[in-house]
């Protein structure tokens, strides 16, 4: 695996070790990579829960109960969308932390006001508090996942540590 990803996943479990806390991921455009990122540390399964890959907006609702209105009203690449994942992951989950992906990775799929590289970011702890982050990366479609994976795990470092997530005020929940 590519060692910056082993380091981050290898951080993220050391932080939500340390709090006694479980991990839960809801991914979107990065497909199950934070999962497996996560996973590929020896002994994740102390602080890694479950993850949900849900790809078509009928997953979203389904598996996480991401509103119909949010989807219509924002679209899946959105911060209302990605917030409602991961309180959704949240919910379905006995994690204490969730994070959540949704993105346009490329070459195709952009729309007006959301170009390729696109991705939207959201976390929620336990308690109902989250935090959200929209971000335009470039490169192809690779480097765009990859970059969101970054701050995805980022982010949930972040947070098991007591701050918030670099440049991701907090979300209207």
């Amino acid at each position: 695996m590519d060692p910056g990803l082993s380091d981050r996943a290898q951080r993220v479990g050391e932080t939500l070790s340390a709090r006694s806390w479980m991990l839960t991921t809801a991914e979107s455009c990065t497909g199950g990579w934070i999962g497996e990122c996560v996973t590929m540390v020896a002994g994740s399964s102390g602080w890694y829960d479950r993850g949900f890959i849900t790809y078509t907006n009928a997953a979203k609702m389904q598996m996480l109960g991401v509103r119909a209105e949010t989807l219509r009203d924002h679209g899946a690449v959105s911060e209302a969308t990605v917030v409602e994942m991961a309180l959704g992951a949240l919910a379905r989950s006995d994690a204490h932390i969730a994070v959540a992906v949704s993105g346009i990775a490329g070459p195709g799929g952009a729309t007006a006001g959301k170009p390729v590289g696109t991705v939207c970011v959201g976390w929620a702890v336990a308690g109902g508090e989250a935090w959200v982050r929209s971000v335009r990366f470039g490169g192809d479609r690779e480097s765009v996942r990859r970059q969101a994976v970054l701050v995805a795990l980022d982010g949930v470092i972040s947070l098991a540590q007591g701050k918030g997530p670099e440049g991701a005020p907090r979300s209207a929940a």
